[in-house]
């Protein structure tokens, strides 16, 4: 069974930037082969995807952020990343990744907050 451990959120100021990383692991888990995405819930908010790579490295964005955010991986650490420049206060919520069809258990998420 795969888990997901979200890292990287905090408090920042509107325009700032922040990296999350989430690191992947599990037994008979071939992470390379998934395609896998970042999503976001705000509060009294449905969870959203925001972000989304292929295995083979094809990106895919929401309107919301697009241009402003990055996704990326590394298969040798089971690892997906967020970079996100430019923040806005909208921006802010509980960060979570998992497959990009969000079939996966959810993991703890880590919090984003933009505010001056």
């Amino acid at each position: 069974q795969v888990q997901f451990v979200e890292s990287g959120g905090g408090l920042v100021q509107p325009g700032g930037s922040l990296r999350l990383s989430c690191a992947a692991s599990g037994s008979v888990f071939r992470f390379s082969i998934y395609a896998m995405g970042w999503y976001r819930q705000a509060p009294g908010k449905q969870r959203e995807l925001v972000a989304s790579i292929t295995s083979g490295g094809s990106t895919n964005y929401a309107s919301a952020v697009k241009g402003r955010f990055t996704i990326s991986r590394d298969n040798a650490k089971n690892t997906v990343y967020l970079q996100m420049n430019v923040l806005k206060p909208e921006d802010t919520a509980v960060y979570y990744c998992n497959f990009r069809d969000g079939s996966a258990a959810w993991g703890q998420g880590t919090q984003v907050t933009v505010s001056s």
